[in-house]
């Protein structure tokens, strides 16, 4: 069992998610950084499905009542075992150990895994938080009990040391300086660098054409705070229409771009709905990035032919 701690901002469980339900009106939901969750996973031997936690700017404290073997990756984080510095990535975590992933120096999301996975009730075959539906999960909060799944054999020595520079980009000396923490400890993610300015490719339509041609890629948008697992709203330029109107609700899929009547893009994310009225100018081929953009950070389009 893991007790929480420190539930933080915003720590839920999520997993792959659950696909295939979009006709019933039930999103998928999942990680929004699913390359973070899968390379935690990997870490502790896992296989890429099981269920672990994602933490939102403020990380989490956990303690566990058994020895475990835990991974945490996404984010830059101070990582602390028993109040002492860690190096971000796969730890053996001792019975009554706290873990303690701390604020986002760098990035938003962290990516907890546990040998076993966490292992509470499936939902339509996911163990995800969907924040909008309500499926799944709730949110942690401090006090709440979480069961882990069987982790299969022994688990000391199955793994190399954890060698950061193996695995994430080189880092300039400005982010290298900014991943770390005041008692020196690198706290760099595993997955690579966080950059402040992300450029996404955008596949044009369904409603293109309801917008000045072009404009689209011509401007640079901010990530407003009010984005969260839904969407991730942009400021920036308003988009100007070439068509007016109104549309009846239609279907929506995750990196959808939808614009509503102040011309400011919003791209849907993990928890987005399934149907929506305003016009779609264009779907993002992978909103991966987004998981770890900061409130702030520069967000470019490009077009996908």
């Amino acid at each position: 069992m893991i007790t929480v701690v420190r539930a933080g901002s915003l720590t839920t469980v999520q997993d792959q998610g659950r696909p295939g339900y979009a006709h019933l009106g039930v999103p998928r939901s999942g990680a929004l950084d699913l390359r973070a969750l899968h390379h935690a996973n990997a870490l502790v031997g896992n296989p890429p499905d099981a269920a672990g936690l994602e933490t939102t700017l403020l990380g989490c404290a956990l303690r566990f009542t058994e020895p475990a073997l835990v991974a945490v990756t996404g984010a830059h984080a101070v990582v602390k075992l028993d109040k002492v510095p860690v190096p971000a990535g796969v730890h053996e975590v001792g019975a009554g150990s706290v873990l303690d992933v701390g604020r986002a120096s760098r990035g938003v999301r962290s990516y907890v895994a546990v040998a076993g996975g966490v292992d509470v009730e499936p939902v339509l075959g996911s163990r995800s938080t969907d924040t909008l539906s309500g499926l799944g999960p709730p949110k942690l909060i401090d006090g709440m009990i979480l069961p882990v799944g069987s982790a299969g054999p022994a688990l000391p020595g199955r793994f190399p040391p954890y060698v950061p520079d193996r695995l994430a980009a080189p880092a300039s000396s400005s982010s290298a300086s900014a991943s770390s923490s005041s008692d020196g400890v690198s706290a760099r993610p595993v997955d690579g660098e966080i950059s402040d300015e992300v450029v996404l490719g955008v596949w044009l339509g369904p409603r293109d054409d309801w917008f000045a041609d072009g404009e689209l890629f011509e401007a640079a948008y901010q990530v407003s705070p009010m984005s969260n697992r839904v969407g991730c709203r942009l400021t920036g330029a308003p988009l100007t229409r070439a068509r007016h109107g109104e549309l009846p609700s239609e279907g929506v899929v995750l990196g959808a771009v939808q614009v509503p009547a102040d011309g400011q893009p919003l791209i849907f994310l993990a928890d987005h709905p399934t149907t929506g009225g305003y016009p779609v100018i264009g779907v993002v081929d992978d909103v991966t990035a987004l998981a770890q953009a900061r409130p702030g950070s520069t967000v470019r389009f490009r077009e996908l032919r």
